[in-house]
């Protein structure tokens, strides 16, 4: 578990607001998608943090990007989003908040939007790189946080799952290159083909009925 004070430092998100931020990934329904998911991505900010342009933006799209997560629901980015902009207003400059909202509304569909300067692109690039980087984990890592997707879709039958289970990491596949920055490529890339490849072949396996 990360260190409460590593957590806040100098950022202006800590205390009382980083408690109720957490408060908001517990729950039995957040098999993944829970704070365990934000300690790994704030593991990896730490990695890069150096070479980021607006690292408070990143660092708050990190904590908020799934503090709504509904598996039942299309729109949980956009809430996300949006409870990111009514949280922090006041709290991070207005441009760092503005970049906030767009880098946990990129996360909908893990794609940069166009018209951004080069700097916003370059972090929004290490932040989607860091919310995909369990699909380049180790086997036994990446195991797990299949099995975790898989809880939190219960609710959807075994049959029907394994075909959307199986078209979304195909089309994951089919990027190329899967990652967006040079960092998340050498560091990721390799063995998340791996791993996708292996998921697919298992989501394939008697998918069908009969």
């Amino acid at each position: 578990m990360a260190d409460a004070a590593k957590l806040t430092g100098a950022d202006p998100i800590g205390g009382d607001l980083l408690a109720s931020i957490r408060a908001l990934h517990e729950g039995p329904s957040r098999a993944y998608h829970g704070w365990r998911h934000i300690e790994a991505l704030l593991a990896l900010f730490d990695e890069v943090r150096s070479a980021l342009h607006d690292p408070g933006a990143i660092r708050a799209a990190i904590l908020l990007h799934d503090a709504v997560y509904d598996a039942r629901a299309s729109d949980n980015e956009t809430r996300s989003a949006a409870l990111a902009a009514d949280l922090l207003d006041g709290i991070l400059p207005p441009v760092s908040l503005a970049r906030t909202v767009r880098l946990i509304e990129a996360t909908a569909a893990h794609a940069i939007p166009p018209g951004l300067d080069d700097d916003e692109t370059a972090d929004m690039a290490r932040f989607l790189d860091m919310d995909l980087a369990i699909l380049g984990a180790p086997d036994a890592t990446f195991d797990r946080y299949e099995a975790g997707v898989r809880a939190e879709y219960a609710h959807v039958p075994e049959q029907a799952f394994r075909i959307g289970r199986a078209a979304i990491l195909e089309r994951f596949l089919a990027r190329d290159p899967l990652f967006f920055s040079p960092w998340g490529r050498a560091r990721f890339e390799d063995r998340a083909r791996h791993n996708l490849r292996r998921s697919i072949a298992a989501l394939r396996t008697d998918a069908s009925p009969g």
